[in-house]
C-alpha cells in the first residue's frame, strides 16, 4: 500500500517521482514512508491511498485553527468516569492532557520543587500532591491516599526523568551516575524500574510510560529492552511506540518513546493513537506572525501580502512616513495572559528591538508603523539574544537553517512546525531554537502554544526555569491523544 498526498499549488515544485491519478488537477507526492507535508488551511486536500493497484481516493477536510483548551474550561470538562495517577508529574503537561481527555487525576508524585510549584498551581482541586523521592513511596501509600484497592486504578501514568538517554545530552557518559537534573543532584537512569515497582503493587488496567527517543537508539537500547522485560514480568502485555507530537496535534516535532501495558486478565492489546493529516505549523500557533501588508503609497488599501521579511526600517523620520506596515490577521495582546513577572515590551524595552538597515524588521504587532503599539505583547528580557554571540550567528541563518558553529542554534521557518523545544533552551547565552522572525528566544507566552500548553497554564519561577519546564513536559495536546485512545479502546470495552 502506498499513500499519495496533492502537491498544493505553489509548494514542492518539481518534486522528484510525483504524478497525476484520473480525476486530479494537481500532481500528488507518494508519502508512504516519509513525513507529509505541512498541508496549509483554507481548502480540502487529497489523499490517494493506491492498495494492490486499486486506487482509493479520500478527502482530507481543511485543518481547523489551532486551538488548545483553556485551563479554565479543562476544569470545567465532564468526568469520562476513568481515574489516573502521574508519577514524575513535572509542571502537569501529561495530566493536564489527561484532564483533556476527561480522567480525573487522583494523585500525583514530583520531586523537584519548581515543578512541584508550577504543578500545584494547575492541579484540578482535591488531587493529592506527593513531594517525596519516588524511591520512598509505595504502593500502599498511594492506595491509601486515594481509597483504592489493588487493581482498581485505570490508569498509572509516569514519565521517569530520561535526560541520561536523550540525544540532547552525553548519553553514556552520564549512565549509572548521580548527576544534576534540574535543580536536584540524583542518579536518574533507574526510575524506570521504580515505576515499574509502582506498577506491581498498585496492578492498574493500563500503564502509560513515556520517555526520550534516545532510549531506543544505538547502545541504549540495551536499557529499553531491561525495562520492557520489567515491565512484561509485572503481569502485562506492553509495546512502545516512538510517537512525534508534530502529527498528534501539536506544531512542535517532539519525539517520544510511549509505553502502553495492559494488564493480562482483561485480554486487550495496546492502542496508540492514530497520527493526524495534517500538521500545524509555528505560524499556526502564532497567528499574529501570519500576514504583513507592505505599502509604499502611506495609505493602506491594495498592498502586496507577501510572508517574506518587511524591507529594512531605517531611522528617521521622512523613512517612518514613506514605509508602512500593518499585520492581517487576529490581533493579540492583553487577550494573551500575562505570566507572573513579565515585563511588557514599552518605551523603556524598546532597545531590545533597535533597528538595523542592514537586516530585516523584527515583527509589527499592529497598526502602522507612525501607531506601532510597542506593549501589546509581553516579552521577557532575558529572551534577547542580540548581546551575545550566537546573536551575530543567527544574522548570518536563512528561516528552518542551523548553525555549523552552534550546532544546536536553530532559526525555525514559521511555515513548518517548530523544531524540538529543550529543557536547557531558555539560558539566554546557549544555542537553541529562536524565534523565526526576531532576535529572540521564544516568550514564554508563545512556547505555551508551541508546547502545546492553555494559554492560561500558570508557570512559576525565572524565565529559565518556565522554560525548561515546558522542554521536559510531555504537550498537554499529544498525551490528550494518547489518553483518548486508551480511553475509547481500551477502558471502554472494560467498563467498570
Amino acid at each position: 500500500m502506498r499513500i499519495w498526498i496533492e502537491r498544493q499549488v505553489g509548494l514542492l515544485k518539481d518534486t522528484p517521482g510525483a504524478r497525476k491519478f484520473p480525476g486530479t488537477a494537481h500532481e500528488f507526492i507518494d508519502c508512504t514512508d516519509v513525513p507529509a507535508p505541512s498541508i496549509v488551511a483554507g481548502r480540502p486536500v487529497h489523499i490517494v491511498i493506491e492498495d494492490d493497484g486499486k486506487d482509493c481516493p479520500m478527502t482530507v477536510q481543511e485543518k481547523p485553527p489551532y486551538r488548545v483548551p483553556l485551563m479554565s474550561e479543562v476544569a470545567a470538562m465532564p468526568w469520562n468516569g476513568f481515574n489516573v495517577i502521574s508519577t514524575f508529574a513535572g509542571c502537569g503537561g501529561s495530566s493536564t492532557g489527561y484532564r483533556m481527555a476527561g480522567f480525573r487525576v487522583l494523585f500525583a508524585s514530583e520531586f523537584i520543587e519548581a515543578a512541584r510549584e508550577t504543578y500545584q498551581a494547575n492541579a484540578r482541586p482535591g488531587t493529592i500532591v506527593d513531594g517525596r523521592d519516588i524511591r520512598q513511596v509505595s504502593a500502599e501509600d498511594i492506595l491509601a491516599a486515594t481509597g483504592l484497592k489493588p487493581g482498581e486504578l485505570d490508569v498509572l501514568d509516569g514519565s521517569p526523568p530520561c535526560a541520561s538517554f536523550s540525544t540532547a545530552g552525553k548519553r553514556e557518559k552520564a549512565w549509572g551516575k548521580v548527576k544534576k537534573y534540574s535543580d536536584s543532584e540524583q542518579r536518574v537512569d533507574d526510575l524506570f524500574f521504580e515505576y515499574a515497582r509502582l506498577v506491581r503493587g498498585l496492578r492498574p488496567k493500563v500503564f502509560v510510560a513515556e520517555n526520550v527517543s534516545g532510549l531506543v537508539k544505538g547502545t541504549a537500547k540495551g536499557y529499553f529492552l531491561e525495562i520492557l522485560a520489567a515491565l512484561k514480568a509485572c503481569g502485562y502485555r506492553v509495546e512502545a511506540r516512538l510517537l512525534d507530537a508534530q502529527w498528534l496535534g501539536v506544531p512542535q516535532a517532539r519525539q517520544r518513546l510511549i509505553f502502553v501495558g495492559v494488564r493480562e486478565d482483561l485480554g486487550l492489546e495496546p492502542v496508540f493513537p492514530k497520527p493526524l493529516p495534517y500538521r500545524y505549523s509555528i505560524r499556526d500557533a502564532l497567528p499574529w506572525l501570519t500576514r504583513v501588508v507592505h505599502d509604499t503609497s502611506g495609505q493602506f488599501g491594495a498592498g502586496e501580502v507577501t510572508d517574506r521579511p518587511s524591507p529594512a526600517i531605517t531611522v528617521g523620520v521622512n523613512s517612518v512616513n514613506s514605509l508602512h506596515f500593518k499585520v492581517e490577521g487576529p490581533e493579540v495582546g492583553d487577550d494573551l495572559p500575562k505570566p507572573k513577572g513579565h515585563k511588557r515590551i514599552d518605551e523603556g524595552g524598546a532597545r531590545r528591538l533597535r533597528l538595523d538597515p542592514s537586516i530585516p524588521a523584527p515583527t509589527i504587532m499592529a497598526g502602522g508603523i507612525g501607531s506601532v503599539n510597542t506593549a501589546q505583547y509581553h516579552v521577557e528580557a532575558e529572551a534577547d539574544i542580540s548581546g551575545y554571540a550566537i546573536g551575530e550567528e543567527w544574522d548570518k541563518l536563512k528561516p528552518g537553517g542551523q548553525s555549523e558553529r552552534y550546532f544546536q542554534l536553530v532559526k525555525p521557518d514559521a511555515s513548518e512546525p517548530s523544531p524540538t523545544i529543550t529543557a536547557a533552551g531558555g539560558t539566554t547565552s546557549l544555542a537553541g531554537v529562536t524565534h523565526p522572525t526576531e532576535k529572540r528566544k521564544f516568550s514564554i507566552a508563545e512556547l505555551r502554544r508551541i508546547g502545546g500548553f492553555p494559554d492560561d497554564f500558570i508557570l512559576t519561577g525565572t524565565y529559565a526555569q518556565q522554560w525548561e519546564r515546558i522542554g521536559r513536559a510531555v504537550p498537554p495536546v499529544m498525551m490528550k491523544s494518547v489518553a483518548e485512545t486508551v480511553r475509547d479502546e481500551i477502558l471502554a470495552k472494560i467498563g467498570k
